[in-house]
Parts: structure tokens; sequence; C-alpha cells
């Protein structure tokens, strides 16, 4: 189990940003508290994740986050998909369409 941090330098308002994702909900929501952020800022419409800033993303790598290119990426999410179809991790795929209306992401 881990936590990735693509190089993404996304332009927002006067930062760049990438994204967070990890295998778990737990996973993800853990460092997101470690590195500062709240969940209120955690995104699941298109697929669960936190955009951070690249003082955050330091820091998350600073505590054990994996750097990976966007291919390594798509691969995190494709198994987040699998799962999701295969009927595994449906206390996570419950939890998050608690956020949603009709996920995007999900079969």
């Amino acid at each position: 189990m881990a936590v990735y941090v693509d190089f993404a330098r996304i332009p927002f308002r006067d930062m760049e940003m990438c994204h967070m994702v990890a295998d778990s909900l737990d996973e993800l929501h853990a460092m997101a508290g470690e590195i500062g952020m709240l969940q209120i800022w955690f995104q699941a419409k298109s697929f669960p994740h936190y955009d951070l800033s690249q003082p955050r993303r330091r820091a998350a790598v600073d505590l054990g986050a994996v750097q990976v290119d966007r291919r390594e990426l798509v691969l995190v999410m494709r198994r987040w998909r699998s799962a999701a179809r295969d009927g595994l991790r449906e206390f996570e795929v419950a939890e998050i369409r608690a956020f949603l209306d009709e996920p995007e992401w999900l079969p």
C-alpha cells in the first residue's frame, strides 16, 4: 500500500498544483492530514485524490509518498476502477459515493 504524487505543475491562482492518490482512502486521508490538508479538500468526482501545492508535495514525498509519472498515476487509477468493478473495497466505494450523486469513475 502506498501514497503517490505526480509531477504535474497545473497553474492555480499563484501556485502550481499536482495530484496525490493512494491505494486506499485511509492512506490518502492520513497523508493529507500529515501535510496539513483538510478533508473537505478531498476530490472524488473525477477520481479520489487531493490537489497539492508544490510545498505540500515536497512534504508528502518527505513522509514517504512515491513520485510517479502520469502513466504510473493512470495505473493506480485503473487498479481502483478494477477493484470497484470486481466488488472489492466496498466500504471505500460506498464512502466515495457518499460524496457524489453519480460518480463518473465508477462502473
